[in-house]
């Protein structure tokens, strides 16, 4: 089964002890141009938020233009959340940002709160010698990963970003990923269709942190997937968070980076036990 329909069976079980959709937050059109302008929050009734890309295509318009909110408030959250497995454009988003608005609801349910990550380039450490992967153009890190020694591939889905830069490629050709021993991959690739044939192509990897705001959901599947590391951000004042996304202002104050691996994470079974009191 695909990675959505794995996330969305682990939470299934919880369905009917759920709080219901509150509300959906979206930045202003005019902060797109900004990471202040790249997220949308879906907000349940205790608080907990849940964030999605929201640059793909037009969605960001589409879903201010539609106007769901109030269609939205007093939704079963579990059939919101359904919607990332079977749905493609907003509804997938909204499918995935309530999914993930669930995951925290349960993380806070069981007690666990994730580490803060260790530096912003998701613990891959690039030395000399290491065949570097990046999945998405993240500019400044890029220049760090040359600057280490590391040779560097790009993958983006934009054509009109590949070609050669200042000591690295950019490419549309995900199979050049596949001499890669380490790989830093955006969270985007969670929404738009792309994971399970990335992962596939970086089968040499033996480490891929996937990191992004959108790095909210269950880390369990993805681990199982090869993904060694999953950094994203924990919310610690929803309502500030709140209050700046719908201004189009900056939130990272309100929530700070997190990293969650494969070796420090107790499994969704623990978690589960904790919830049940066992």
């Amino acid at each position: 089964m695909s990675f959505a329909h794995d996330y969305l069976n682990r939470l299934t079980p919880f369905a009917d002890q759920l709080p219901k959709v509150k509300a959906l937050h979206l930045p202003p059109l005019e902060a797109a141009g900004s990471k202040n302008g790249e997220f949308c929050a879906l907000e349940l009734e205790d608080g907990s938020l849940g964030l999605a890309y929201v640059l793909l295509d037009d969605t960001l318009k589409k879903l201010i233009d539609a106007s769901p909110g109030q269609s939205l408030a007093g939704m079963d959250a579990m059939e919101l959340a359904r919607q990332y497995a079977t749905a493609q454009g907003t509804l997938k988003t909204l499918g995935f940002a309530a999914a993930n608005a669930i995951t925290r609801h349960l993380f806070d349910r069981a007690g666990y709160v994730p580490p803060d990550s260790q530096d912003s380039i998701g613990g891959i450490d690039p030395q000399a010698g290491d065949r570097v992967g990046m999945i998405g153009y993240f500019c400044p890190l890029a220049d760090r990963i040359v600057a280490a020694g590391a040779t560097l591939t790009v993958v983006e889905l934009k054509a009109d970003l590949a070609g050669n830069r200042d000591g690295y490629v950019v490419t549309t050709d995900a199979s050049a990923l596949a001499q890669c021993n380490k790989v830093l991959s955006t969270s985007t690739i969670l929404l738009n269709d792309t994971l399970e044939a990335i992962l596939a192509a970086c089968g040499s990897a033996r480490r891929f942190a996937m990191i992004g705001p959108g790095a909210g959901c269950l880390p369990d599947d993805l681990f199982a997937r090869g993904v060694t590391l999953m950094g994203g951000s924990w919310i610690e004042d929803s309502a500030a968070f709140v209050d700046a996304l719908l201004s189009g202002e900056g939130w990272s104050k309100m929530a700070r980076k997190s990293a969650i691996t494969a070796s420090d994470y107790p499994g969704w079974d623990a978690l589960v036990a904790r919830m049940r009191g066992a």
